[in-house]
């Protein structure tokens, strides 16, 4: 596929007389084009609701074009439940999901009616000591264990996974949940990550829908629901193929009256948890090129670094790089693009092909719109950047601030030096 900036270089120009580089910016029409494919895509399921991954990208103005589509909120910290709550989602609406959880954040979500997923059997008891009761509708985490394959090849390894219960745990889960109040039940399962292929759902679906099936046999339990949760993949290389969200929903349709509507469950609600898919090609990071360097290799320094985009120095992750107004000249000149922080794996490319750059040219790393953001830091004392909405209109939007200097050094503010550097 070809990679195509949502943006162009004439609107990057207009862009940042305002706001000036680095910033993530995000595609508003690309994002509802993408919530409408999904809710089209399980339409058959009445009950179908999709929990935004709040964790992918945590911007209350994002998530609340998610919410004028019917979207929950997925959940899985204090602040997360906290950002969730002030943009008006309540009880249902939101989905929590964690593990190693602390108390206070089982307090939290309960007091907002949110549905818990327990990780793990043992926080049931931790559970009830912490909020005085169990809820009348639970969700378990499920872990099959081994290796998750399509075909022959080898998608994710849940055994060696942290989260979930095994197979027996869960069903002891259930008998002590039921037994202790619980009517409701969900089953949630997190198998593989960022799978490019149509076939991982209907997959994950059959595991679960066959275990849903196990369980309402040998405990007596109402399954209200099961969250196939996230894993849905988006092409970060241009020789993938993207992922057919119809071709998916209809895959686990077709696994659903197999398994579910023959065992008498055809009243089981289908919830996602979709952060990658919903918003990682709806957001780039926009960066300039400031310096070039001459040693053993070919550098161009940008003004962006790993505090705006981690993944690539984290996994050696590929981001997709289009230089702005050069995306027809020929790709012929081999360059680390890189950063400003000390610490050699900062690098948003290495050895990537691409059009001669000059200095000042907007670079434009695709694919940022989950994960990207998210999962910055300050290493250095370098401050994140702005977030930006291009509407549907074609304006502009400023939906999060540049850090300031006094944001960074905020957690001093109750010491004598905090007032030398607010």
């Amino acid at each position: 596929m070809n990679k195509i900036p949502f943006v162009t270089k004439e609107q990057l120009d207009e862009i940042t007389k305002t706001y000036p580089t680095p910033f993530h910016l995000y595609d508003e029409k690309g994002i509802r084009e993408n919530v409408k494919a999904l809710k089209e895509a399980f339409s058959w399921n009445p009950g179908y609701k999709e929990y935004f991954a709040v964790k992918a990208t945590p911007n209350p103005f994002l998530i609340q074009i998610l919410q004028e589509y019917g979207c929950g909120c997925d959940c899985s910290s204090y602040t997360e439940l906290m950002l969730s709550d002030a943009i008006g989602a309540r009880g249902a609406d939101i989905m929590f999901s964690s593990n190693d959880t602390p108390a206070e954040e089982f307090e939290l979500a309960d007091r907002l009616g949110a549905i818990i997923n327990l990780d793990d059997i043992t926080h049931i008891e931790f559970l009830e000591k912490t909020i005085g009761h169990i809820p009348e509708t639970i969700s378990c985490r499920y872990n099959p264990g081994g290796l998750f394959k399509i075909s022959n090849d080898i998608m994710d390894n849940p055994g060696d996974s942290k989260y979930g219960m095994t197979t027996e745990q869960i069903g002891e889960a259930f008998r002590i949940l039921k037994e202790k109040g619980a009517k409701e039940f969900g089953i949630h399962a997190f198998l593989a990550s960022n799978t490019v292929t149509n076939d991982y759902y209907p997959m994950l679906a059959r595991v679960l829908f066959e275990q849903a099936v196990r369980l309402q046999k040998a405990v007596g339990a109402h399954i209200k629901f099961i969250n196939l949760s996230g894993g849905i993949g988006i092409p970060y290389t241009p020789d993938q193929e993207p992922n057919d969200i119809r071709k998916i929903g209809e895959g686990v349709r077709r696994v659903y009256e197999e398994v579910l509507v023959p065992a008498g469950m055809g009243d089981v609600e289908i919830y996602t948890e979709l952060g990658r898919y919903m918003m990682g090609p709806y957001g780039c990071l926009v960066t300039k090129a400031i310096h070039e360097k001459h040693t053993h290799k070919e550098y161009i320094g940008v003004d962006a670094c790993a505090v705006n985009l981690m993944r690539p120095a984290m996994y050696g992750a590929y981001h997709h790089i289009t230089v702005m107004g050069k995306e027809n000249l020929p790709c012929d000149h081999k360059y680390d693009v890189s950063g400003s922080l000390c610490e050699n794996n900062d690098k948003f490319a290495i050895d990537r092909m691409l059009p001669e750059i000059a200095l000042g040219d907007y670079l434009v790393i695709h694919d940022t719109g989950a994960h990207g953001f998210a999962m910055g830091y300050n290493y250095n004392g370098k401050l994140k950047s702005a977030e930006l909405l291009l509407r549907e209109d074609g304006s502009v939007e400023l939906i999060r601030r540049t850090e300031t200097p006094a944001d960074y050094f905020a957690t001093f503010d109750c010491f004598e030096i905090g007032k030398k550097l607010i």
